[in-house]
């Protein structure tokens, strides 16, 4: 685990534990309605989590204040280790009434963080691996609507999920949407703001809403 900073004072430091330390605790409370916890569960202030039975968990995982983990999915919802989940952030595969079908979930790896005000709805199957950073007000949407139909409302044609998966050691930017159907190769970069609708290769940087690689990193 990363040392602190020296230059961090004395109060400081005990304000940090203090906050941490409150945050262990109600991981404890929350530990035993979840499918599977290996260690340590850390959870924020108001951070809500339901449907634990479908909640699988590593060590060290974060759930921070205010953050929704619905785990009512087909194939439930697992973080792997030092995950962390950021402030306000939602994840939902599934009505909160259970209506219509379940959602897929998702499955996310070791040492990979989402930050505050992301939405992660993954009615269809998202896979993000390890040590992807995935930035503030980020948003992926497994799922479209069908609207081929002139005759029939958008509503009632219902929706098809093709999945989205970002690999390893990726880099999101703040403000993304992910779009259904999109893969994402191991090693990309993507700026700030982007709208990703295509397929992105491995080790490449994309700057526009277009999903335009404009170089690779190699």
């Amino acid at each position: 685990m990363p040392s602190m900073d020296e230059r961090v004072s004395s109060k400081d430091k005990i304000s940090i534990y203090w906050t941490t330390g409150l945050k262990a605790l109600r991981g404890l409370r929350k530990k035993i309605f979840l499918k599977k916890s290996k260690g340590l569960l850390f959870v924020g202030k108001k951070a809500t989590i339901t449907h634990g039975n479908s909640i699988s968990v590593g060590r060290n995982v974060k759930f921070e204040a205010y953050s929704e983990v619905q785990g009512l999915s087909r194939h439930g919802l697992h973080f792997g280790d030092n995950v962390t989940i950021g402030r306000f952030t939602s994840i939902r595969p599934s009505s909160y009434y259970g209506v219509g079908q379940l959602g897929w979930g998702l499955e996310m790896g070791d040492n990979s963080s989402i930050g505050p005000y992301g939405y992660i709805g993954c009615s269809g199957k998202v896979i993000i691996g390890k040590k992807v950073m995935i930035g503030p007000r980020v948003s992926l949407f497994a799922e479209n609507h069908v609207f081929s139909q002139k005759n029939m409302s958008i509503k009632s044609q219902g929706v098809k999920n093709t999945g989205i998966t970002i690999e390893d050691d990726c880099w999101i930017g703040s403000g993304v949407i992910i779009l259904d159907g999109v893969h994402i190769g191991k090693g990309c970069v993507i700026g700030a703001g982007t709208l990703i609708a295509k397929d992105i290769p491995e080790y490449s940087i994309v700057m526009d809403k277009r999903s335009k690689v404009i170089k690779g990193r190699i």
